[in-house]
């Protein structure tokens, strides 16, 4: 699987030292998904785009256009079946399940409901019948 890269690696030199890029949920949403979602620019090129299910875990870093122990992605969502509403989370060794019912993300004021939170766990093997 090949590394798609929009940040230049010269560019990471360029950001002041102790720089960490930990945005929160509503930051994320606002300000870098839903730019990326209308086609505006986004505020700094820090997320690359993989399809995140075709990787094992420990690839992940790997493919990551900055972090250390957080990474950011933006991936595309694969459906299971052509016109079924169930993702498809095979990855190549394993698959991605989720862990827990979905956790609101509100704005900051907590009036408005922007988007969900899914935690997955990854288990090696096949999944189940």
């Amino acid at each position: 699987m090949e590394k798609v890269s929009t940040f230049p690696s010269s560019a990471l030199q360029l950001l002041p030292p102790g720089f960490k890029f930990h945005p929160s949920d509503e930051e994320l949403i606002v300000h870098y998904l839903r730019n990326k979602v209308i086609s505006h620019p986004l505020p700094a090129q820090l997320i690359t785009e993989i399809d995140l299910y075709k990787y094992n875990p420990w690839e992940l870093p790997n493919n990551a256009l900055f972090g250390e122990d957080e990474w950011y992605f933006f991936s595309p969502r694969d459906r299971k079946y052509p016109n079924g509403v169930r993702p498809n989370r095979a990855a190549a060794s394993g698959y991605w399940k989720a862990a827990s019912s979905d956790k609101p993300i509100l704005t900051s004021r907590g009036l408005k409901r922007i988007g969900v939170k899914k935690a997955l766990v990854f288990y090696t093997g096949r999944a189940p019948k």
